[in-house]
């Protein structure tokens, strides 16, 4: 997972204090799934009208819940929530219209045409009921297959024509016209794997012929076996680039402490550093309300108290860079830098959404950049350097094509130029400002194993790490760590001056060796 800072919201704006308030600040909502049955519980709606302002029903509004007899509708428990989330001033969103699970046992045993006139009909209904008031509808959920194939599911809806799920659009389009209409589906967060590509092929088709699609759906249930990956990024903006919202719609993450609290951040980062992400819903309010609850996945603990990955989700809502440095001629920058060397920014062409910036660099061969991006920026590609990072901090090394080399960006509405400190990597002359590092490899299990560094010497340090063959990082903790395998580089989050990192040893359980320069 690569954790750096996240996008800005500008210093002139407060800090928010509970997630919804710190989610507005950047245009994004925050929410959580709520339970008809557990809505008599006044700590659990406590929490609920405080930090959120998305509401998905849990299950009520699937279609066992709202069609248990065919052409019996049933809304009790779904009004209950979407009544109580808009009395309090919250969105909805619809989950969901259309599945191959939860359905009633009178649909379970249908097939063909007349399944097919069931589940439109299921679809119209239920969207009219809401209509107006539902901000997304999950309009078909986890359609596509597990494994390599990247095929549709095997179901009893697929059965009844590869055209199903564009139908189950068109439906929900003409009952809630105003109404967001998304694909939702688990297991589609690593952008190599083939669900995803076979969702990303199925949406790219649907935008392509017209079919009303507006948003895709990331379920975003994580764990020990399956972290977020570290092309979380990368995914949402591919899927974003499509011309389709990206919502994060389920998100629980087992684990606890500082390990869980870091994918809570990496993933809050994502969609912050991709324009169209529209905000994030954790799949819960306490961890003992949870699917998963012998897991402990998520921000509150039983007795409603805030845990580790709630203050690092909250921080990174609030965290920004800024580096908005007012009116910005696009001219060069002031160099930055150790003494040992330094670095010059100058912005160069620009059009449409992004821009390009080039660094020349002085002083030294064997540099390590400091880039810092403006608010809302966001890294599309670069060239003659090796650079880790995609938002707020990037680090650029040299690649063997000397010391001039640059960046696109991503403006996302700001077109200030970056700015850019640059060291030695040798650490210059090893005087006052030289630091140290100390690389200890810990716990090992499996296919993994941790690496603790603690750092001496320097406060604003740059630890460069290299693996090992074949390894590729899982996890970090305590420290702001960019790039995924080969060379990765960690620098200070307000943790002190010791960190680590989980590493896929993929056969190879060396330990990764390190150096140290400050910033």
């Amino acid at each position: 997972m690569v954790i750096t800072t996240g996008i800005g919201v500008g210093s002139a704006q407060a800090a928010g204090s509970t997630l919804q308030d710190a989610a507005a600040e950047s245009g994004r909502y925050f929410g959580t799934a709520i339970a008809a049955g557990r809505m008599n519980d006044q700590q659990y709606t406590t929490i609920a009208n405080r930090e959120f302002d998305m509401i998905t029903a849990e299950n009520e509004m699937k279609m066992d819940a709202t069609e248990p007899s065919q052409n019996q509708f049933s809304y009790g428990s779904g009004d209950q929530i979407v009544n109580w989330a808009l009395s309090n001033g919250k969105q909805v969103r619809g989950h969901a219209l259309a599945w191959h699970s939860q359905q009633p046992g009178w649909m379970q045993n249908m097939e063909g045409q007349q399944l097919r006139q069931a589940m439109l009909n299921h679809v119209t209904q239920v969207a009219t009921h809401y209509r107006g008031k539902i901000h997304s509808w999950d309009v078909v959920n986890e359609a596509f297959a597990d494994g390599s194939s990247g095929a549709r599911r095997d179901s009893n809806l697929q059965r009844t024509g590869n055209d199903w799920i564009e139908a189950a659009f068109r439906a929900a389009r003409a009952a809630d016209p105003d109404a967001q209409l998304c694909y939702n589906d688990y297991n589609t967060d690593n952008w190599s794997h083939a669900k995803t590509q076979g969702v990303y092929r199925m949406v790219a088709d649907f935008k392509a012929r017209g079919v009303p699609i507006d948003c895709v759906g990331f379920q975003a249930h994580f764990n020990s076996g399956n972290p977020v990956p570290s092309n979380y990024h990368e995914t949402l903006q591919n899927f974003a680039d499509l011309g389709v919202d990206v919502q994060i719609t389920e998100l629980d993450i087992e684990g606890s402490g500082t390990s869980q609290a870091e994918q809570y951040r990496g993933v809050v980062q994502a969609c912050m550093a991709v324009a169209r992400c529209q905000g994030i819903t954790v799949w819960g309010v306490r961890d003992t309300d949870s699917w998963r609850a012998s897991g402990t996945p998520l921000l509150f603990d039983g007795n409603g108290t805030k845990k580790a990955a709630y203050q690092y989700v909250l921080d990174q809502l609030n965290s920004g860079d800024g580096n908005d440095n007012g009116g910005d001629d696009g001219g060069p920058t002031d160099p930055g830098g150790d003494g040992t060397c330094s670095v010059t920014a100058t912005r160069t062409d620009s059009w449409g959404d992004r821009f390009n910036t080039t660094f020349q660099v002085s002083g030294a061969d064997d540099w390590v950049v400091t880039i810092r991006t403006g608010s809302g920026q966001s890294v599309q590609s670069s060239w003659n350097a090796d650079v880790s990072g995609t938002t707020g901090t990037l680090t650029a090394t040299p690649n063997g094509n000397g010391n001039s080399f640059g960046i696109t960006l991503y403006s996302n509405g700001n077109t200030t130029t970056p700015t850019a400190t640059c060291s030695s990597a040798s650490g210059g002359d090893g005087g006052a400002d030289a630091c140290t590092v100390t690389v200890t490899k810990a716990d090992s299990w499996g296919d993994r194993f941790n690496t603790t560094f603690q750092v001496s010497g320097a406060d604003d340090w740059v630890v460069t790490i290299r693996t090992g063959t074949g390894q590729s990082l899982q996890n970090s903790w305590n420290a702001g760590v960019s790039g995924t395998t080969g060379t990765l580089t960690a620098t200070p989050n307000g943790n002190g001056n010791s960190f680590g990192i989980t590493l896929y040893s993929n056969g190879n359980t060396t330990a990764p060796t390190a150096s140290c320069t400050t910033a």
